[in-house]
């Protein structure tokens, strides 16, 4: 069920230790986004649809690695997944960075971002989430390493998806993503406009999490409202 996912020469800074996030369904994060895919049809670029028939898989990761033979390394994933109505789901997602083997002369840069969007709808889900980044310089002195990981799982009461006008923002946050893989600016700066485009993620999510159905009958305060949970995790 995986979508784009893209490799770009680029630049990073930092030293690194490994974090992992687990997250069961409706725990903690920037709140409302949603919509899942009732069929199995393509949703739009950008995004993969499940066949809505119970369980749901998603495994996304960026890696990137920076040496003396490629100094300045950058690699993104921006993937969405429709799911449907489900039972039970995981999601992994992972950014991984590497700088080895450089000079404080001729030091290294690597820098990997991984945006994983997952929706699902029904009640009582059983879902395993786990977001992680991990960066580490080995024997690279002066060399910049960044990891960044965003997990948005989104959980409705009943399936819909996301419009084409959602699909297209999101297409062009992933651009505006991959252009960063363009930038000179220090990793701080990187990181600090990798936490822009998720907050713009966000809001999209929540602006589409407040069309989802409630169905006809149902009394809107006794359905379980949409829920979008963010994980965010960096190294380097």
């Amino acid at each position: 069920m995986n979508l784009n996912h893209h490799r770009r020469a680029a630049a990073r800074v930092g030293v690194g230790r490994k974090a992992v996030r687990f997250g069961l369904l409706a725990t903690a994060g920037l709140t409302a986004m949603a919509t899942a895919a009732t069929t199995a049809q393509a949703a739009g670029p950008g995004s993969t649809a499940g066949t809505g028939h119970g369980v749901a898989i998603a495994n996304d990761s960026a890696h990137a690695l920076a040496n003396p033979g490629n100094r300045v390394r950058f690699d993104d994933s921006f993937t969405v997944h429709q799911e449907g109505t489900v039972f039970a789901a995981a999601a992994h997602n992972l950014a991984e960075a590497d700088s080895a083997g450089c000079t404080a002369a001729r030091p290294c840069r690597s820098v990997a971002l991984s945006f994983q969007i997952v929706t699902m709808a029904g009640e009582n889900i059983h879902l395993n989430a786990v977001n992680s980044s991990n960066a580490a310089n080995h024997h690279c002195a002066g060399c910049q390493t960044l990891a960044g990981a965003y997990q948005f799982i989104v959980s409705t009461p009943r399936a819909f998806r996301l419009s084409p006008t959602a699909l297209r923002q999101l297409a062009d946050i992933h651009r505006r993503l991959d252009a960063l893989g363009r930038s000179k600016a220090p990793v701080a700066t990187v990181k600090t406009q990798a936490d822009a485009l998720a907050a713009q993620v966000t809001s999209i999510l929540q602006a589409a999490a407040a069309t989802a159905p409630k169905g006809p009958g149902i009394d809107a305060l006794a359905v379980r409202t949409p829920t979008v949970t963010v994980h965010r995790m960096y190294t380097g």
